[in-house]
């Protein structure tokens, strides 16, 4: 069956002129006439003609296609990502292809093997929570398709990374609820085989010793989802070990266990303060607003993306891994005294 979309032999046979001057006609090629190109355009318009991408990826040996693999779209913070790579991508004349894990490592291998299917020039990559294996984006620097990995990466990739400063961000954050007067701080932590997780409980960790409180391993505990922390902390409330500060590894953490605060009608901040790490639109929608931090995702994005399409351009095997550290933001709200 015939395809209804418009080629060049379809405007040349019209025009009855040659396909090839059709071609040169739409790439404003300065053997053509102004004449001959306005004819050319206006019916290239008229019929709603849009260059063939399968020609042109064949001709470029590039299909001009970004992939990205994200954890979850929930977050608020993956969202502003993608905005910040979609612009930059975009302007250079690229589209992107967007996939989520789902926090599955096997989800994420499929992912990478259905681009690498549809021959993406390049790859960007937050990893999944279940990924410790990394072969599969390790095949794309095997067949010279750069990655570049965001928010969450890795030291057994030899690639970029664009991440923030989780530790700094963590002390700074908890350092703040310490100088309000929270003094009993249980940290909400993420898988500690992430970078993110471990930093985050580390700057936690850090910032405690460093006003002469006490640390240890019973303040930390694994919730990392808005569910999770909802049943850790009601468990907390009704065994009688309710602290007098949560500092929750994202958000939507901070949101499950403001529920459960909530529920059994403890007063946020008066009895217990509560901090995220995100700022997500929810954030600023809660009673209390939450105070947080604020990854500038979109910044992120837009800094994964410039040096992805560096790479792309250079087409270099040897190149030398940068990580790029995406400023914070300490962002004060009602939910910390």
């Amino acid at each position: 069956m015939r395809s209804n979309q418009v080629t060049i032999k379809d405007i040349a046979r019209e025009l009855g002129i040659s396909p090839s001057t059709v071609s040169r006609a739409l790439k404003d090629h300065p053997d053509i006439s102004k004449e001959t190109k306005k004819a050319v355009t206006d019916l290239a318009k008229k019929l709603n003609y849009q260059p063939n991408a399968i020609a042109l990826s064949l001709k470029h040996s590039k299909s001009f296609t970004i992939g990205v693999i994200i954890p979850e779209t929930v977050h608020y913070f993956f969202s502003t990502v993608i905005s910040g790579i979609e612009d930059i991508a975009y302007e250079a004349g690229y589209n992107i292809m967007i996939c989520q894990s789902n926090e599955l490592y096997d989800r994420e291998k499929s992912n990478a093997n259905m681009m690498y299917s549809n021959r993406v020039d390049g790859l960007l990559v937050s990893l999944a929570k279940e990924t410790q294996d990394f072969n599969h984006f390790k095949f794309f620097q095997d067949n010279n398709i750069p990655v570049v990995c965001f928010d969450r990466a890795t030291d057994e990739l030899n690639c970029d990374q664009i991440i923030i400063d989780d530790y700094s961000a963590a002390f700074k954050i908890v350092e703040f609820m310490i100088q309000q007067g929270h003094k009993n701080i249980v940290h909400l932590a993420a898988p500690q085989h992430l970078a993110i997780g471990f930093n985050r409980k580390k700057g936690f960790e850090d910032a405690l010793k460093k006003h002469g409180l006490p640390f240890s391993e019973e303040q930390i505990v694994m919730a990392d989802k808005f569910d999770v922390a909802t049943q850790v902390v009601e468990e907390l409330i009704l065994k009688g070990n309710l602290p007098d500060g949560i500092f929750a590894v994202n958000d939507l953490t901070a949101l499950g266990a403001m529920r459960a605060l909530k529920k059994h009608q403890i007063k946020i901040p008066e009895q217990i303060g509560l901090a995220g790490f995100g700022n997500g639109q929810n954030a600023i929608l809660t009673d209390p607003p939450l105070t947080t931090i604020d990854q500038n995702g979109y910044n992120m994005g837009k800094k994964a993306a410039q040096i992805l399409l560096e790479r792309i351009k250079s087409s270099s095997e040897n190149f030398t891994p940068e990580n790029h550290i995406i400023d914070t933001e300490l962002i004060i709200r009602e939910s910390v005294r």
